[in-house]
């Protein structure tokens, strides 16, 4: 049996994340699902990265302090991390790699506000998740389904682009 390549994974898991996602309404967290899609491609897998990156969408990315601080939406964050996981390959960092990995962290935040207009989640979905009401509202107006999907699957597709090259050399 011939052992399929990253880059097919990849393709396969982009078609996937396009199909089941905007149906999806249980249990999505932007921050989580981009990070584990991509473990999941490299075959990495462990409850505990889930469990990592979920507080990173609501509980980091849709809050707003009280002086103005706002998150990023949890596609960044998750995006971030999984950025890190490539780059940094099967082994801890040194400071050359954490220096790439800085460059492709803020590459792939600055491609991603071109394509959305910011990188603030609130801004994105146009709901302050530290407010349990606003929450709410956005799962009844159903925002998942009409926006935040888009999100996940364009930073699983763009982080593949942009680490390519780390992908083959440490992962394949």
């Amino acid at each position: 049996m011939e052992k399929k390549n990253l880059e097919s994974k990849f393709d396969e898991k982009v078609k996937e994340l396009e199909v089941e996602l905007p149906s999806r309404t249980n249990n999505v967290n932007c921050s989580e699902l981009t990070l584990t899609s991509i473990l999941e491609v490299l075959g990495i897998d462990n409850y505990m990265f889930h469990n990592i990156a979920k507080p990173l969408a609501g509980g980091f990315g849709g809050y707003k302090s009280k002086n103005g601080w706002m998150g990023a939406c949890g596609a960044v964050t998750g995006g971030c991390a999984a950025i890190g996981a490539i780059v940094g390959g099967k082994k801890l960092m040194d400071k050359e790699t954490m220096g790439l990995a800085y460059f492709k962290v803020v590459q792939y935040c600055s491609e991603f506000e071109n394509q959305f207009g910011s990188v603030v989640c609130s801004e994105l979905c146009g709901y302050d998740f530290s407010k349990p009401e606003e929450y709410s509202k956005y799962s009844e107006n159903g925002i998942w389904e009409k926006a935040c999907y888009k999100f996940v699957v364009w930073g699983v597709d763009k982080i593949r682009k942009l680490t390519q090259d780390d992908i083959k050399e440490k992962w394949e």
